[in-house]
């Protein structure tokens, strides 16, 4: 054993690592590096890497501030939306309470027929606050549905461009 650890040791005396112009292989790495750390400043490259990540960031703080927007725009269509129908609600109670009020006085004023024209007339009033709360609901449900369209074709055109198009056909291709 003594003797194979005396024949490494003297074995590795005896090895020369390469050398050019009197310069050892390590050196030439160190100054390898040097060159390519010096033309990377030189070309400006770190310049680049940051103005391409600012752009970026800038690009999407744009598009969380275009997004709160939105988001405000459609919180305030919403509060203005809840109140149309908060108000139609009022409306066709105000409705009930002066069609219940006019069957009363058709039925103070006429004993003998009013129980076959209350009921007619109360059905019809019935009938017509049906109908306003249902027109004014339509209507609050197509405000919504326009404002929501519009939104939405906004934030997917903004989203989806030719790259996603090409991407969504490439992972298409690739799963076949």
């Amino acid at each position: 054993m003594a003797d194979i650890l005396m024949l490494l040791a003297s074995g590795a005396e005896g090895h020369a690592e390469p050398s050019v112009f009197g310069i050892d292989s390590y050196q030439w790495v160190a100054l390898a590096m040097s060159v390519l750390i010096a033309v990377f400043i030189w070309k400006k490259v770190p310049g680049i890497i940051t103005g391409g990540l600012d752009t970026k960031i800038a690009a999407i703080r744009a598009a969380l501030d275009e997004a709160k927007t939105l988001r405000a725009e459609a919180e305030a269509l919403r509060a203005e939306y809840a109140a149309k129908i908060a108000s139609a609600e009022k409306d066709a109670e105000a409705m009930l309470a002066g069609a219940r009020e006019e069957a009363d006085a058709i039925l103070a004023k006429a004993e003998a027929d009013s129980e076959v024209m209350v009921a007619r007339r109360q059905k019809m009033a019935e009938d017509k606050i049906a109908a306003a709360e249902r027109a004014a609901i339509a209507e609050v449900k197509a405000r919504a549905v326009t404002a929501a369209a519009a939104a939405s074709k906004v934030l997917i055109a903004k989203a989806h461009d030719g790259k996603a198009d090409k991407k969504l056909a490439d992972e298409v291709i690739a799963s076949l």
